[in-house]
């Protein structure tokens, strides 16, 4: 396991792109419209992790529903997996109280499913699969 991406709930996009690119020297690999989730993502590189800047794009969406509670801010730790059903399977077990039971898959194969922040210790985290 290890950190696949650590994202950042954001207001303004533009202006968070400008800090971390101008004020901390980040690089900014893309900047992609995902619609089927509501927000607009930049992904800017650290190591072999991205730092994602999130902004939502509905109001209907679970990080406009966080940002109303918390605002601005980190928003969850993303773990990558070999075999997302497994890890499932075993939180699942030790009682663990998942968002997402399944896994959620993107179009290009990507399985993802969140863990509730009230089984680690007011961390959200996600799990992450790429395809093979």
């Amino acid at each position: 396991m290890r950190i696949e991406h650590l994202a950042v709930a954001v207001s303004d996009l533009d202006q968070a792109i400008a800090f971390y690119r101008d004020a901390l020297g980040l690089a900014v690999e893309r900047v992609e419209d995902v619609p089927r989730e509501g927000v607009r993502v930049a992904f800017l590189p650290l190591g072999e992790a991205h730092l994602e800047l999130v902004q939502p794009t509905r109001d209907d969406t679970g990080i406009v529903k966080w940002m109303s509670k918390h605002g601005p801010g980190m928003h969850h730790v993303c773990l990558a997996v070999d075999d997302i059903q497994a890890a499932l399977r075993r939180l699942a077990a030790r009682g663990v109280e998942l968002i997402n039971p399944q896994p959620v898959y993107r179009d290009d194969g990507t399985a993802y499913a969140f863990i509730h922040p009230r089984s680690a210790f007011g961390v959200l985290i996600e799990l992450y699969q790429r395809p093979a």
